[in-house]
């Protein structure tokens, strides 16, 4: 027997206002609320080596009885290569997305090798049903960061550079599965208001509002935009934080809930009754 709203769906037209405003009276199910996803930078952490890899894996072991989570990881400085490459042979946006995703699952790959005697498992998309086993079972799981659009992804309103990559990816993954937290170690202590690598005069921004973010329209963000175009409509993540990963115990204290780094917060999300 359909309840009203499902004969509505049944009948009606999905495009029609009405009926989609009338589908936000439904609560939402937090899957896995629990769980932290982790976006371990693919230029920021993983590119630069041993002297930054192993002491954040150090980490992220130590954490393990104390915190489940999802391990993303960026693409780096090869995807950028290979967006070069593809974008002077005239690639469309999509193949490009191909093209980071392979590298992308280049990283997670060493990661999980990395972390192998601990029981990590690396898991592509198709594979998520069984997140919650291998996360109570061994604490963590890795991913890749990309999301799985690929040819699908949709062109920029500038350029060619696929506009949904690796942070994106993973705070989908965070707001799907209605996470605990979303934390992105990279290897800066935040945002700031310039790129603190080329301006000293930069400065750091402990926590604002995405909506205010947004307004100020930096030149340069810690996160990729799409991010915060989606947090705007997010109904499980309400906010996003932003830890040094080349700092130790940065992310512990994230992982702990202190407000280290940035936190970059949704001020008008729509959380309805979550189940």
């Amino acid at each position: 027997m359909l309840t009203e709203l499902g004969q509505r769906l049944a009948s009606g037209s999905l495009s029609d206002a009405t009926l989609q405003r009338a589908t936000e009276s439904t609560p939402n199910l937090a899957i896995l609320p629990w769980v932290n996803v982790v976006k371990i930078g693919g230029q920021s952490i993983m590119d630069r080596g041993r002297s930054a890899v192993m002491p954040l894996i150090d980490e992220i072991v130590a954490n393990l009885p104390h915190h489940k989570m999802i391990l993303g990881t960026g693409a780096g400085t090869r995807a950028r290569h290979v967006y070069s490459l593809a974008i002077d042979l005239g690639m469309p946006v999509g193949v490009l997305t191909v093209l980071g995703t392979a590298v992308a699952w280049q990283n997670a790959q060493m990661l999980q090798y990395l972390l192998a005697k601990h029981g990590i498992a690396f898991l592509e998309p198709e594979g998520f049903p069984s997140l919650p086993h291998y996360l109570m079972e061994r604490g963590a799981v890795i991913c890749q960061g990309m999301p799985p659009y690929k040819l699908w992804e949709e062109n920029p309103e500038i350029g060619r550079i696929p506009p949904q990559r690796t942070d994106t990816g993973c705070f989908l993954i965070a707001e799907v599965f209605g996470a605990r937290k979303m934390i992105y170690a990279k290897d800066e202590d935040g945002l700031y208001t310039a790129d603190p690598k080329k301006d000293p005069a930069a400065r750091h921004i402990p926590r604002i509002s995405v909506q205010e973010l947004l307004r100020q329209d930096l030149n340069d963000l810690v996160v990729e935009r799409a991010v915060l175009e989606l947090m705007l409509t997010a109904r499980n993540i309400s906010e996003i934080q932003f830890v040094n990963g080349l700092k130790p115990g940065q992310l512990t204290a994230a992982l702990d809930g202190e407000p280290v780094g940035t936190i970059i917060y949704n001020a008008e999300i729509r959380r309805g009754d979550v189940v």
